[in-house]
């Protein structure tokens, strides 16, 4: 997107797509750009030994809720985006959604294939926040024989949130002769950030 402002980036987008499509179009990519930002300061902050070491050492009990936080509100916007693009009645902003307003039947025949990927590659972040996070599965919660929640890897979350970059690459490949990387590391003021503040900490 560059140095642009969003409403100028939101208007090449609904020239190049038309007002419904490139208006859900610029609205989802800034989603799943802000979802790739914050799956990047999480793999910083938790996948790392020594990384994970230092935060034990400084606030282990702070930090693990950081962890849970971050992991728990990944899983929530990854089935938020790929829920079904009504509910209750009510229409939804999703990647469901998309194929439905491509007028190009090729194109919109790939979405589609696209889209059952990312929902598949998603089926257990819908679980988890179905039983667990957004509701409470009695027969779960006490352990009477439900069945079980799916594991959540970072495997998993890593190829359900690449799927949703298939399928937005796929529209800007199409309509504007490009991809986007959404791929954001070292951000200032980030998790490398905070590293690097408690590694220069004063040594008890």
């Amino acid at each position: 997107m560059g140095t642009q402002s969003a409403e100028a980036v939101r208007a090449e987008y609904v020239v190049a797509m038309g007002e419904e499509l490139g208006t859900a179009y610029h609205t989802l990519w800034s989603d799943v750009a802000l979802l790739f930002r914050d799956w990047g300061e999480f793999i910083e902050l938790f996948t790392k030994p020594k990384r994970t070491k230092l935060l034990n050492e400084v606030a282990p009990v702070f930090f693990r809720a950081v962890q849970v936080t971050f992991f728990e509100a990944t899983v929530l916007r990854i089935a938020r985006l790929t829920d079904p693009p009504q509910s209750v009645g009510r229409p939804n902003l999703t990647i469901q959604r998309l194929p439905k307003l491509v007028t190009d039947p090729d194109l919109s025949s790939k979405l589609l294939i696209l889209v059952e990927k990312a929902k598949r590659a998603a089926g257990f972040c819908r679980d988890r926040r179905n039983r667990m996070l957004a509701h409470r599965d009695l027969d779960l919660a006490i352990g009477n024989s439900a069945k079980p929640v799916e594991d959540a890897t970072i495997e998993k979350v890593r190829a359900a949130i690449n799927a949703l970059a298939d399928i937005l690459n796929a529209l800007s490949q199409h309509y504007l002769k490009t991809t986007a990387l959404f791929h954001f590391t070292d951000a200032p003021g980030g998790a490398v950030s905070l590293i690097q503040a408690l590694q220069r900490r004063p040594k008890e």
